[in-house]
């Protein structure tokens, strides 16, 4: 069985918002140290970025309300922990500790993932979706359930009614739909608001990538400061990393769906 919930999820407007201010970093250096945590809902919107980088507070205010609407901003940026910065300082290395784990996909989570994308194809706004075998749970806001039953007969919709959702009645923060972005894959890290250096990113990615390509699980681990992981430079694994982000739009678009 497997859950996923869509863009305009609250925890994912979340990681949209974490991830579009990690894009700004980018965009200011080749490789910029940052991590950016999250919360928001009910008209207000705390973010909190530690970070290297010079950014604009304007411009990440004009990403917060292209994302979310116009919200109350509470926005803290401060320097990133000196340890952190030190572990950098000579080229780029393992960024934290952790345990990854990367495994293919299913029949059953790549179906649900495409119901997923249909479904917000149609009514973009917030949404969630369980499949369990045959069984097929949808809650999907601001949309008749009577139209989504033509679409999907047989499943079970909107089971207390039909519901607005989004922000203004929920509060979202960051990685925290991790079975929704990565399905087996999850450990203990999260993907979203975080550079490259992070192996919370860069491992996951990598692991997750090549359980797909070998249709095999996969298993790392690793500490801050390792030059090596998987017997390849980390560096290299950043650059797997890198490529794949670029491949799907940046930070903000990764943090829309995840890994599937």
């Amino acid at each position: 069985m497997i859950e996923k919930v869509n863009p305009s999820h609250p925890d994912k407007v979340a990681d949209r918002i974490a991830g579009a201010i990690v894009d700004l970093a980018y965009a200011a250096e080749e490789n910029p140290k940052i991590a950016v945590e999250v919360l928001i809902g009910h008209g207000v919107c705390h973010a909190i970025i530690e970070t290297t980088t010079a950014l604009d507070k304007e411009e990440i205010a004009k990403a917060i309300v292209r994302i979310a609407g116009e919200v109350l901003i509470d926005l803290y940026i401060t320097k990133q922990d000196q340890h952190l910065v030190n572990n950098q300082a000579d080229g780029i290395r393992c960024g934290d500790n952790g345990i990854f784990k990367g495994m293919p996909l299913t029949q059953e989570q790549k179906e649900l993932s495409a119901i997923a994308r249909r479904i917000y194809k149609q009514y973009p706004s917030d949404g969630k979706y369980i499949l369990d075998g045959i069984r097929l749970i949808i809650c999907q806001s601001n949309a008749p359930g009577s139209e989504i039953d033509t679409m999907y007969p047989g499943a079970e919709i909107n089971p207390l009614g039909d519901w607005t959702g989004g922000t203004d009645v929920d509060t979202g923060a960051t990685n925290r739909k991790l079975g929704s972005d990565m399905a087996d894959s999850v450990t203990g890290g999260g993907l979203h608001g975080k550079d490259l250096s992070k192996a919370d990113v860069s491992v996951n990615i990598y692991a997750f990538l090549k359980a797909q390509e070998t249709g095999y699980p996969v298993q790392l681990a690793c500490a801050i400061g390792d030059e090596m992981v998987d017997d390849i430079p980390y560096t290299q694994i950043v650059e797997i990393a890198r490529d794949y982000i670029r491949s799907v739009g940046g930070f903000e678009k990764f943090a829309e769906w995840g890994l599937f």
